[in-house]
């Protein structure tokens, strides 16, 4: 308190030096008599209510994390089944895996086939028959729709299931593991940054894997959460999740207690989690409409909050797009639970996605450092591309904005120039805008969080409506 009294009896002083002679008569008292002038350069020393107390480089809308490491009992855990399975070649095999993961795209619907073979057909026939004449090849038909199945085939993303026995699960882990564990780590610290008194007691997992998000989870909310369970339709994963779990001890304690692993979803359908968890797992769905049943099954399971992650590609962010239109758009028949969906992260509203109007090459999607498994090839560090979904059972009010203070998404890395930050926000009225954001058009406070911030973490911007720039120039 002492320190901001003596600044601003310095700024007071600072005044009367600027102010006329004869004004500056009413400033010849004590410089503890505070004046209008004093008063109104007090009320410019007081933090605006959005930072709730946090210095500027901490504020409410921080969500990204530094280098994350995995828990050391998981660690060692997975070191230990690597060592034990004894692979030829496991980082090689690790790196090609991980590649076709990434690489692995949605499989191809019956009516985009259908609309694409119609297509070719057409543009084909009428190509053919201004070559032709009358009396040429009668079967010219045929042979296009053998061209049209050729070209389908050729150019047609063949997808396949993944079956995972034992031996792809430890290629997966040395893979994966690490990656997947810091994705659901940065989303889930959404929710425990924004809501600090939210403290789930059960977890549902859906395509659990190797246990990562309940690895996470626990990391986040420890012993408050009283019941994990994993669902997993392959049994070699399930198990390899369950030895995980002992830290590579000899023993069969688990360090993570109340963990229930399963083939498939629990029959109930009133019976719900208080977080819904599923990470990379719907992209390994057939179908469309598979995709959808999951989602929407998922959600009926949901208590608070419903978290979904994928690969930061094109692919990922669409699939996350479509289970966000479904939640939002699509009435079930039968509502067991009549709280209405709310994204609540990262989408700063419910309006189509800016992204894939604007800029639909580029996925919405973020990065997160995290230290791999420490296996011969690996790095010390690397980044962890992801795009991310969190839907809430009931609107929270993110702090700040009963003030007037409209709170972005930053979608893209912040630069920081001279007496400027250049940023790329998402705002709540469901556009991407090039900002450049200073302390005289938007205030020293929400200038300061701007220098503070990174890509993926939340914005205050209070006055956006003229302050529209050109993206940056090099």
């Amino acid at each position: 308190m002492s320190a901001l009294w003596n600044r601003l009896v310095r700024v007071c002083w600072r005044r009367r030096a600027a102010l006329p002679s004869g004004d500056a008569q009413r400033w010849s008292g004590p410089p503890w008599t505070l004046t209008e002038q004093c008063k109104s350069a007090a009320a410019a020393l007081v933090q605006p209510e959005f930072l709730r107390g946090s210095p500027h480089r901490k504020h409410p809308g921080v969500t990204t994390l530094k280098t994350i490491r995995l828990p050391d009992g998981l660690q060692r855990g997975a070191l230990t089944a690597i060592h034990k399975s004894e692979l030829k070649d496991l980082s090689e095999r690790s790196r090609r895996l991980k590649n076709y993961l990434w690489s692995r795209k949605r499989a191809a619907e019956a009516p985009q086939l259908r609309e694409k073979a119609v297509e070719l057909e057409e543009r084909w026939m009428a190509e053919e028959k201004q070559r032709q004449s009358d009396g040429d090849d009668q079967n010219f038909e045929a042979k296009i729709r053998r061209k049209v199945l050729f070209e389908l085939r050729k150019t047609t993303y063949h997808w396949t299931p993944l079956r995972y026995d034992a031996e792809l699960g430890v290629v997966f882990m040395a893979a994966r593991l690490a990656g997947g564990y810091a994705a659901v780590m940065r989303a889930l610290n959404e929710i425990k940054k924004r809501d600090p008194l939210f403290a789930p007691r059960s977890l549902l997992d859906f395509g659990s894997g190797l246990g990562t998000a309940l690895w996470a989870s626990h990391t986040h909310w420890g012993d408050a959460l009283k019941e994990y369970v994993c669902v997993d339709a392959s049994g070699a994963m399930n198990r390899l999740a369950e030895q995980l779990l002992t830290g590579g001890g000899d023993t069969d304690t688990p360090l993570v207690k109340h963990v229930y692993f399963r083939q498939f979803f629990p029959v109930s359908p009133k019976v719900q989690s208080d977080l819904v968890v599923a990470a990379f797992s719907l992209s390994e769905l057939a179908s469309q409409k598979e995709r959808e049943d999951t989602v929407l099954t998922l959600w009926r399971k949901t208590n608070s909050y419903l978290v979904l992650v994928e690969n930061g590609t094109k692919e990922g962010h669409q699939i996350l797009m479509e289970a966000r239109d479904v939640l939002l758009k699509k009435e079930e028949k039968v509502i067991h639970d009549s709280r209405r969906p709310v994204v609540f992260a990262p989408c700063t509203h419910e309006r189509t996605c800016p992204k894939l109007l604007k800029q639909p090459v580029v996925p919405c999607n973020f990065l997160q450092p995290y230290h791999p498994l420490p296996l011969p090839g690996n790095a010390d560090w690397e980044e962890e591309r992801f795009s991310y979904l969190i839907v809430s059972r009931e609107a929270r009010e993110a702090p700040g904005e009963r003030e007037g203070v409209e709170w972005g998404r930053l979608t893209a890395p912040v630069h920081r120039r001279t007496r400027h930050v250049q940023c790329q926000i998402c705002c709540s009225s469901g556009e991407l805008k090039q900002l450049a954001v200073t302390a005289r058009q938007h205030g020293r406070d929400a200038y300061r969080c701007a220098r503070s911030s990174n890509w993926g973490d939340r914005l205050p911007i209070i006055n956006t409506e003229e302050d529209d720039a050109p993206p940056d120039q090099p």
